[in-house]
């Protein structure tokens, strides 16, 4: 990629010199001819069939400065064209318009340094245009999302209030807004760490422990989520040390182990791996059930995003987004795979960190 850039650069700066060098041969070869030709004509007195130094001397001047601000112009106009229409779509793009496209038009699109401009002018064009339509997607879903359990909750609140229910029913309607409750300061806490972590540039509070214990123990924080659907939780591995931002990281296993819970088919296995491989640390966690569609995968980690269009699952496009920002943070990868029912998120760490 880096070769075929500066090859690029290359080309681009060998067009740039070859107009400036065509221009000015044009304004010499202009300039000479129509001083022959004023000779000719008579226009231009000799003596002697000779022209003085002097005369043509000022004939060159004026002519070269009349001839070459003509061509400067019209080679001006030609150059900066390109660079107008460009400076017109991020002017667009600055403005909110994520469906600005560059298109240089024939003949300057077919060079190469003008190619790769456009191509990567209109792959980050997409990629807003794409950001602005999860977040906007992301802003209705996760509106309605909070006003569902504050609805619930209001809603038996008041007819706990009315009083004449019995014993049952108070229990039963307690139980939900006590559900409701805790499902919003979920969604409300998410929200909160992903604007954490964001805001984080350089990795703080580092400190030695036991990973698969912190590993362990996020297991036990969603054991009312996974018990219910009878999954067995399959934590084969033994003790790992690491070296990182223990409160960070706790946010990647809880929000992986939720998705593969989330993800899981009843009575189902969902299986979490630690293997040391030199001076890393690699994190599996699969689970069995649908998979993500393919054209999904390159998407997933971005923030509001949703494999399930339909939004029939619980989900807000958050949780990756941190696991991603938490990796990168700690300078580490994630990925996924999903074949044959089963889906793989795969997580690798540095053992140590560098803080400076």
């Amino acid at each position: 990629m880096k070769k075929r850039e500066h090859t690029g650069h290359i080309a681009l700066g060998l067009l740039l010199s070859g107009i400036v060098f065509i221009t000015n041969l044009a304004v010499l070869l202009l300039t000479i001819g129509t001083f022959y030709g004023l000779v000719h004509l008579g226009v231009i007195e000799t003596t002697g069939g000779q022209v003085g130094l002097p005369d043509v001397l000022r004939f060159f001047f004026y002519a070269s400065l009349i001839m070459g601000f003509l061509l400067a112009s019209l080679t001006g106009k030609i150059t900066l064209s390109p660079i107008k229409r460009m400076i017109d779509q991020l002017d667009r793009l600055a403005n909110g318009d994520f469906k600005a496209r560059l298109h240089f038009g024939k003949p300057i699109a077919s060079h190469p340094a003008f190619k790769q401009v456009e191509r990567s002018f209109n792959r980050a064009a997409e990629e807003l245009e794409h950001t602005e339509m999860l977040r906007s997607d992301f802003i209705n879903n996760f509106s309605h999302e909070f006003k569902t359990p504050i609805v619930s909750i209001a809603g038996f609140a008041k007819l706990l209030r009315r009083g004449n229910l019995t014993e049952e029913q108070k229990e039963e309607y307690l139980e939900v807004i006590e559900e409701e409750s805790l499902r919003l300061s979920a969604m409300a806490n998410k929200v909160l760490n992903l604007t954490r972590v964001e805001s984080q540039t350089i990795l703080t509070e580092v400190t030695r422990f036991n990973l698969s214990e912190q590993i362990r123990g996020a297991v036990l924080l969603l054991v009312e989520k996974w018990t219910p659907k009878n999954l067995y939780m399959d934590m084969q591995f033994g003790e790992h040390m690491i070296y990182a931002n223990e409160e960070l990281l706790k946010q990647i296993w809880i929000n992986l182990l939720d998705n593969a819970v989330k993800f899981s088919e009843p009575d189902g296995t969902v299986t979490v791996g630690v293997v040391e491989e030199g001076e890393f640390l690699r994190v599996s966690v699969s689970n069995h059930g649908k998979e993500i569609p393919k054209d999904s995968i390159r998407h997933i980690f971005n923030k509001f995003y949703q494999a399930d269009e339909s939004h029939s699952s619980e989900g807000n496009g958050i949780g990756l987004a941190i696991v991603k920002k938490v990796c990168d943070l700690h300078r580490g990868t994630v990925s996924v795979s999903s074949e044959s029912g089963t889906t793989t998120f795969t997580v690798v760490l540095p053992k140590q960190q560098n803080i400076q």
